[in-house]
């Protein structure tokens, strides 16, 4: 499948850029990194496909000046006349209600892309084609806490020396038996692939799975953003409507660092304050 690493060049340009799966918020999410991706690429369309947000999840929310900067960072792209569109998962799906704003951004469930070749394709998040069971509330939010859990043993394990950072640990192979669960297998990718096809587009592009993937099935081109807690990848549309996906490449990136928006005072309405109208 094609792909390469962002920071090739000192800023790519791209047509459309597809991000899923950051989970600003949860323990695990990479704000750092995220940041610095988006200050290495130029895009016309932004989509963020679902899960951006992890914030309702019961537990400690992990947030920094480094999660503020994200969101401002998109916002300024937006405000410069970037389109962004955001279409929640099921870890932000309290995001999917009718009233909800976001200075500057669509709020989508789902939507068809048009790539610059004429292409269709369809776009959503991919938690609407899991089981019943795995779409109750309940469900991701036991998700969400298990993962913290987890990462907070392998975290422990690896600071006091039982573990060295290119060894997986134990609480990292249970985290990816369990996403292999959630996929069913391809049964996750064979009902999105079915979707499209119902609904006359040439492709999905979704998230959900933290599978980054590119590749076609039966003339239905299908395609995963990965996630930005251990694949860091991104899906990325060039001028000509190529579909493309990104790993993120800190050794590589090349784009001079800026230093972060001066930090705001803080307000009732939390971290999306001044966002959501």
């Amino acid at each position: 499948m094609p792909s390469s690493s962002a920071g090739t060049d000192a800023r790519r340009t791209l047509r459309s850029l597809f991000l899923s799966d950051l989970h600003l918020g949860a323990r695990a999410s990479r704000p750092a990194q995220v940041l610095e991706f988006l200050r290495q690429i130029e895009a016309e369309t932004i989509y963020l496909v679902g899960d951006i947000f992890d914030l309702w999840h019961g537990g400690r929310i992990h947030w920094t000046d480094h999660h503020e900067a994200v969101l401002s960072e998109l916002r300024d792209r937006a405000r410069a006349g970037a389109r962004v569109v955001y279409l929640p998962g099921n870890h932000d799906s309290v995001m999917r209600a009718p009233d909800t704003r976001i200075e500057s951004w669509e709020l989508r469930e789902v939507v068809v892309h048009r790539a610059a070749d004429g292409r269709r394709y369809l776009v959503l998040h991919g938690d609407q084609c899991d089981p019943r069971f795995l779409r109750w509330h309940f469900m991701t939010r036991l998700g969400s806490r298990m993962d913290a859990l987890l990462r907070q043993i392998d975290d422990w394990q690896r600071s006091h020396g039982r573990l060295s950072d290119d060894r997986r640990s134990p609480a990292q192979r249970v985290i990816d038996r369990a996403n292999q669960l959630m996929a069913m297998g391809d049964r996750f990718e064979s009902r999105l692939i079915k979707l499209a096809r119902a609904t006359g587009t040439g492709g999905v592009i979704c998230g959900h799975s933290h599978k980054p993937a590119l590749r076609d099935r039966d003339g239905i081109l299908y395609a995963n953003c990965g996630d930005w807690i251990d694949s860091l990848t991104a899906l990325a549309e060039d001028r000509n409507g190529q579909m493309r996906l990104i790993e993120y490449s800190p050794e590589r990136a090349r784009t001079p660092a800026r230093p972060l928006p001066p930090k705001q005072a803080p307000s009732d309405g939390g971290a999306l304050a001044g966002g959501i109208a």
